[in-house]
């Protein structure tokens, strides 16, 4: 355990941040049982959580080759896999705990533990409490975490600022396990979300080497061994986990540059909230786009600003000065120079498309930043000036960052159509309407899969497989005996039709056809939007 996360003051930042989740994300929280942000990565979230407890007591050894997309194998690998998300979701799933819950407890507590990480970071580097209180709410609550509330895996956050800490306390002290806890927190990045463990592993390499050479207390030769050591922790577990990917980047190819370009940032991106923030959706929000809403707040700019105007920045503080402006070229990425490089020569950026996703980089160095700017002002104040001066810079953020959340209901129970498909014996499973523009339905029958775990030849992810692509070009004519005849040619045994994807003619027409082809109808059954017609193919 590092020092400073323990303590009375550690667990009273985290009553803090815990009525701050509330009150900042109260539409979820009051709703957290059976609502969330109205987009296909909710179903794709909660079925990769619920298909990683499942395999781990069915088939552990096939923990990859999710249900969706059959026959493809190591499907859960078209996206990150969340290694860490799952462990940590299963026994909650385990115990039946409802999948809409399991999924906004993940979610919401990923964002409370980010907020307390970087408290720990801040209150080591500062020695403020209410310097670490007020980083903690930039890490937690700006733009940018709206911007990505419904992407689970980058809401885990809370290994960054720890890598850093664990990073401080080996230069400090020379010891093993603060080296080994440096590459823990690395590998349990990437574990976490591969964007930001490839990130973090960029970014904390040159931070180390600065601050070996302007801020360490042990002896070069003292804090060397256990950081190698940490590193080759980290490079060990990142290699084991890449190889599937890699065998997959190979049957999938990388990511096209026309794509890695569009969601690269550009300068004014920092000037841009999200359209659901109170404070600025109207002005600020016209010129972003996806992935490029990356606003930290007036406030915490000003702050960092002033610590480094208002006296002489310190050593440790001119790292994380360089440590943020090289988050931010990086940002830019086919718009900058380092990050077009590092795509060029790692194999490992091919593989990403949204060099943005920085932006969260840059967001933990300015909350540091604007710790030591806070510092700066409340120094020569005495207790009262100094907890009201807190208080109105807090008050003052949680107003910038205050944005809506529009939710919809999510099934935390399997409609009808699936509970009679789950007593069916084993086959493969096709659903219609299929996709004419991609993701259509298909990250929602991914996700009521959960609820019979049939394979499945549908599906939805970060990437699409060829095989999936070129079978929904045949598919389109659906119910045309050729579509039929490629659902045989793919050893589909139960066809779901919803009704809801289709007008009342061309769903009567369709069960003659289907009828007239061959195909046993089970029968109509609820499927939560209307009657779904199952049947079984010969």
């Amino acid at each position: 355990m590092i020092p400073t996360m323990r303590g009375r003051g550690t667990l009273a930042a985290l009553a803090v941040f815990l009525v701050l989740i509330v009150v900042m994300m109260w539409p979820q929280v009051r709703h957290i049982l059976d609502s969330a942000l109205a987009h296909q990565d909710v179903y794709f979230n909660m079925w990769r959580l619920h298909w990683f407890a499942h395999a781990l007591v069915t088939s552990p050894a096939r923990l990859l080759d999710g249900n969706i997309f059959y026959p493809e194998p190591r499907t859960l690998t078209f996206s990150d896999a969340m290694i860490v998300e799952g462990i940590v979701a299963a026994p909650l799933i385990w115990l039946r705990v409802p999948p809409v819950l399991v999924h906004n407890l993940m979610i919401l507590g990923a964002i409370v533990a980010s907020a307390l990480a970087l408290f720990v970071l801040v209150r080591y580097l500062t020695g403020s409490r209410g310097a670490a209180l007020l980083a903690g709410v930039i890490f937690a609550f700006a733009p940018y975490r709206h911007e990505h509330i419904m992407h689970m895996e980058l809401q885990w956050t809370m290994w960054m600022p720890l890598a850093f800490l664990a990073l401080h306390y080996t230069l400090d002290t020379g010891r093993l396990r603060y080296g080994l806890a440096t590459g823990a927190a690395v590998a349990a990045q990437m574990l976490s979300s591969i964007y930001y463990g490839i990130f973090l592993g960029t970014l904390i390499g040159p931070v180390a080497l600065l601050l070996m050479l302007r801020d360490r207390g042990a002896t070069f030769r003292r804090a060397l061994k256990p950081l190698a050591l940490g590193g080759a922790l980290a490079a060990v577990i990142c290699a084991l986990y890449a190889l599937p990917y890699l065998r997959t980047r190979d049957a999938l190819g990388d990511r096209p540059n026309l794509e890695v370009s569009s969601y690269s940032a550009r300068p004014v991106s920092y000037l841009v909230a999200t359209q659901t923030n109170w404070l600025y959706g109207d002005v600020l929000a016209r010129r972003g786009g996806p992935e490029r809403r990356l606003f930290p707040g007036a406030l915490a700019t000003l702050l960092a600003i002033i610590g480094l105007l208002l006296r002489e920045p310190s050593r440790r503080q001119i790292v994380y000065v360089l440590a943020f402006v090289a988050a931010f070229e990086m940002s830019l990425g086919f718009n900058g120079y380092s990050y077009t490089f590092l795509h060029d020569h790692l194999a490992a950026y091919r593989g990403l498309r949204a060099p943005a996703r920085l932006g969260v980089f840059v967001l933990m160095f300015l909350g540091v930043l604007a710790a030591y700017g806070y510092c700066a002002l409340a120094e020569s104040l005495r207790p009262v000036p100094r907890r009201i001066l807190l208080a109105v810079l807090l008050a003052g953020m949680l107003i910038e960052y205050a944005a809506a959340m529009p939710l919809v209901t999510y099934s935390n129970k399997a409609p009808a159509v699936y509970r009679v498909l789950a007593r069916q014996p084993y086959g493969v499973v096709a659903e219609f309407p299929v996709p004419r523009v991609i993701p259509g339905r298909d990250a929602e029958y991914s996700y009521m899969s959960i609820f019979h775990w049939k394979p499945l030849i549908n599906g939805y992810s970060g990437m699409f497989p060829r095989t999936y692509l070129e079978r929904l070009a045949r598919l389109l004519s659906f119910p045309h005996r050729t579509a039929v005849a490629q659902l045989r040619r793919d050893g589909v045994r139960y066809v779901v039709v919803h009704s809801s994807g289709y007008t009342a003619r061309e769903f009567l027409d369709m069960r003659t056809s289907l009828t007239a082809q061959g195909l046993a109808e089970v029968g109509l059954f609820d499927d939560a939007e209307g009657p779904a017609a199952l049947y079984v193919l010969p």
